[in-house]
């Protein structure tokens, strides 16, 4: 029997791929969505398919914005697929390829191809794999593919997600036609969205603490330059000022 990998493993393989130090106000973020993501995919119900897809290149987009280096966010992304033996290009792409789909779709049109693509005898992958999980009575939902299946309605109508009523009744219908946990699936979009804010909150006091820093180190660098021997400005003592 094979062993099966642990969170430390996962771990010591994401920080020896990326060796950067990672931002506080982001570790506890990549941490997170790694260690969420190795104990589904160590699970023995856990199947990969484009929501859940969807749902971490969202989430790790929408946390991780602000992030600088800017650069490091592919390096960081692509460690922890890599860690978990994942190819990061899979999820890109099919996220990508997800949400190309939706937006040329409504939000009514959207609950509806779902329910076509749940209950039709034959269609295309994707579709195929929208029936795979609505007939699944083992499948294993995760806080991930909510977060894929409220991307989705924001792509089809951002106005909609807004809205609380109307938001509430799509993903009603979608849990219905997916048979998923509609209060469970409304729970943990509400952890979401709320610590979006919070990360959000966290970035601006971040922004500000930079902004003041550099402020400071500005007028140090000013304060320096005025007592300078260099200085253009400065009167020596001994020089009497001129006049008529």
């Amino acid at each position: 029997m094979n062993n099966v990998r642990t969170v430390s493993d996962t771990k010591r393989a994401f920080y020896t791929a990326h060796t950067r130090p990672i931002n506080s106000i982001y570790r506890r973020v990549v941490e997170e969505l790694m260690v969420e993501m190795h104990l589904l995919a160590v699970n023995v119900d856990y199947h990969y398919d484009p929501i859940y897809a969807l749902g971490i290149v969202t989430s790790f987009s929408r946390f991780m914005q602000g992030y600088r280096p800017e650069q490091d966010k592919n390096s960081i992304f692509d460690g922890i697929c890599g860690a978990l033996q994942d190819n990061p290009q899979r999820y890109r792409q099919d996220a990508e390829r997800l949400r190309a789909f939706v937006s040329q779709k409504s939000a009514p049109d959207l609950v509806l191809w779902l329910e076509q693509a749940a209950t039709m005898p034959a269609g295309d992958e994707l579709q195929q794999q929208i029936k795979a999980i609505a007939n699944n009575l083992k499948f294993k939902y995760s806080r991930l593919f909510a977060i894929g299946l409220f991307s989705m309605l924001e792509l089809a109508d951002p106005e909609l997600v807004k809205d609380e009523t109307r938001r509430g009744e799509a993903l009603e219908k979608i849990s219905v036609t997916l048979r998923l946990p509609y209060d469970k699936i409304q729970k943990d979009l509400e952890l979401y969205r709320s610590n979006l804010e919070k990360m959000a909150q966290a970035q601006a006091v971040m922004e500000d603490l930079l902004k003041a820093e550099k402020k400071k180190r500005e007028q140090q660098m000013q304060l320096n330059n005025g007592t300078s021997p260099t200085d253009s400005t400065a009167t020596p003592k001994d020089e009497a000022p001129s006049g008529s």
